[in-house]
């Protein structure tokens, strides 16, 4: 007789449920047997600091889709946390999302992240596959309509605007509305030595908040963000959430600063506006590794006092499988001890 799994709580009732300021940790799939094994040890520990969940990263068009399953469904029923499971719609066909929540729910895991996901590796851009989804807001349906009020879901936020829909404009800064200058990258290009601004204007954000509301509006439960360095574009993002009638919780992404050049690549990548000082300060501090993470420690807690100050709900932490700076973290905040 097949082993029968108890349901796991629901992350939107236990946010609604607890007090600000809890904090949950985001991990990904290793890709090696070894990194597992490793994984599960580091899982093990960070669990007894008493995070409100730990969440599970899907690769692009289900590349780890086995892996990711294993790791939520190891987390909820052997580790004894709450778990929560990105699910792409990237490259594969919607066959392989209703086979992922059957399974899901073969173990009881009810927290899914409704997400678009990433272009594969190698594909610049993204594009649906036939017989996929075109978008987080067809998985969003196609759940409600297929597992009714079952899973728990959330979904991405972008406060600065999604990548996609960021660009470079021409006239820097003072081509923009005061509202695209609070979201705005401004980077100078390491070989010309020129200003560059990067930002999503007014017309193409709209679009992304009419496209958040039809998602909250089709059953997503609450938003976890993109990383961001400014803890302004967050505090700004909720209040625009609030102004299109976005009425569910808006959660922190917090990205981990563990080294120099991890933070140059992820603010690239993603775009992101990085506060004046910032990069400097974190390029000061990059003396040894050491030095590096006592800053982004440092760094981390003052990101972190100043969402909770504009009214977050909780610290999402992207802990890129380390723990060393998310411990110092929650030691600065006095969240643990």
């Amino acid at each position: 007789m097949a082993q029968q799994y108890a349901d796991d709580k629901k992350v939107s009732d236990l946010i609604a449920q607890t007090r600000p300021g809890w904090f949950s940790f985001e991990y990904f799939p290793p890709k090696t047997d070894e990194g597992v094994k490793n994984l599960h040890k580091r899982i093990n520990r960070m669990t007894t600091l008493g995070p409100l969940f730990t969440d599970f990263t899907w690769g692009a068009g289900g590349s780890t889709s086995e892996l990711s399953l294993q790791l939520t469904s190891w987390a909820k029923n052997e580790a004894g946390t709450v778990s929560n499971m990105h699910l792409t719609c990237t490259n594969q066909k919607s066959e392989m999302c209703g086979d992922a929540l059957t399974q899901c729910k073969k173990v009881g895991v009810r927290n899914i992240v409704a997400l678009r996901g990433d272009p594969p590796r190698g594909s610049e851009k993204w594009e649906a596959t036939e017989g996929g989804f075109a978008c987080a807001l067809d998985l969003v349906k196609f759940m409600r309509k297929e597992h009714g009020d079952y899973f728990s879901i959330s979904v991405a936020g972008y406060p600065e605007g999604h990548p996609d829909n960021i660009k470079e404009v021409e006239g820097g800064l003072d081509a923009l509305t005061p509202a695209e200058k609070r979201r705005a990258r401004v980077a100078i290009d390491k070989t010309t030595g020129k200003e560059i601004v990067t930002v999503c204007r007014d017309p193409e954000w709209e679009i992304e908040m009419k496209y958040m509301k039809e998602k909250a509006d089709a059953g997503a439960q609450f938003i976890i963000t993109q990383m961001f360095m400014d803890p302004q574009v967050y505090v700004d993002y909720v209040k625009a959430c609030k102004d299109w009638g976005i009425n569910i919780p808006v959660v922190p992404g917090i990205m981990c600063l563990n080294n120099f050049g991890g933070l140059e690549r992820m603010t690239e990548l993603c775009k992101t506006r990085v506060p004046p000082g910032l990069m400097e300060e974190a390029r000061v501090a990059n003396t040894t590794d050491d030095a590096f993470k006592t800053w982004g420690v440092e760094a981390g807690v003052k990101m972190c006092c100043a969402v909770l100050d504009g009214g977050a709900p909780g610290l999402h932490f992207y802990t890129l499988n380390l723990e060393r700076v998310v411990v110092g973290t929650l030691l600065g905040l006095g969240k643990i001890t």
